[in-house]
């Protein structure tokens, strides 16, 4: 009888075990994934302050080659903060790029882990599908992101010598002179808010991928497998398997 009693309480324990186990692995996924997330966020948002510094800098040289202006020393001083501005963010963007990648790797190569200990093959075709899926979508971003690198690099060195130069020789024949190359520096600018655009869109939608559980043939956190993706499901007077 006392064996009998006994029983229950470790097949309880037992199932216990095992929901925590799965839980924990859950949780750590979903941890992952809200990083990686979280930090395409804010490389969204470095990309955005790119367009928008573009805008600002450009605008305070225009300003400083005006043929009319009369300030030239305060004009000077104005695009320098920007030209510093803009080099800042370009700094910012590249640290929270790579931090980026190496999440995005570290995720995946978690979630490789984890499909490797699945038994039912079933289920580790399923997670590995998944997993290619929202990779491919994930791969987008730096393939995006290769014209954007050279186009900022680009204008950070024009912007950049043409404040050293007018530094040096800030005259009317100073103004006259570089204002070929500044025009042309602005334009550089303009192609670099273009070339920003697809990476914006390759974010958002590796993001919402992430966050909807992949682009269509998935599914959902919580949600229900697609007809031709379900697994087997047990007859209804089977015994759970726990394994041998």
């Amino acid at each position: 009888m006392r064996f009998t009693s006994v029983l229950p309480v470790l097949f309880a324990s037992f199932l216990l075990t095992i929901g925590s186990g799965l839980t924990g692995c859950a949780t750590t996924g979903v941890e992952r994934a809200t990083k990686t997330t979280n930090t395409m966020e804010t490389v969204e948002r470095d990309y955005k302050q790119v367009s928008s510094q573009v805008d600002a800098t450009n605008a305070s040289l225009q300003d400083l080659i005006s043929p009319s202006h009369l300030d030239l020393k305060k004009a000077l001083d104005n695009y320098t903060y920007n030209v510093a501005k803009m080099e800042k963010i370009g700094g910012r963007l590249d640290k929270d790029s790579a931090d980026m990648r190496a999440q995005g790797q570290d995720y995946f190569a978690e979630w490789e882990k984890q499909g490797a200990t699945y038994s039912n093959p079933q289920i580790r075709q399923l997670s590995d599908d998944r997993r290619f899926e929202l990779r491919d979508v994930f791969a987008k971003i730096p393939e995006a992101s290769t014209e954007v690198r050279g186009s900022l690099h680009s204008y950070l060195v024009a912007i950049r010598e043409i404040q050293n130069y007018l530094s040096t020789d800030l005259t009317p024949n100073g103004i006259d002179g570089i204002r070929p190359i500044a025009k042309r520096a602005m334009r550089d600018g303009e192609d670099l808010k273009a070339s920003v655009q697809p990476v914006l869109a390759a974010i958002d939608h590796a993001r919402t991928a992430m966050a909807q559980g992949g682009t269509g043939r998935g599914t959902a956190t919580g949600g229900e497998l697609p007809a031709d993706r379900k697994l087997e499901e047990p007859m209804g007077n089977e015994e759970p398997y726990f394994g041998q």
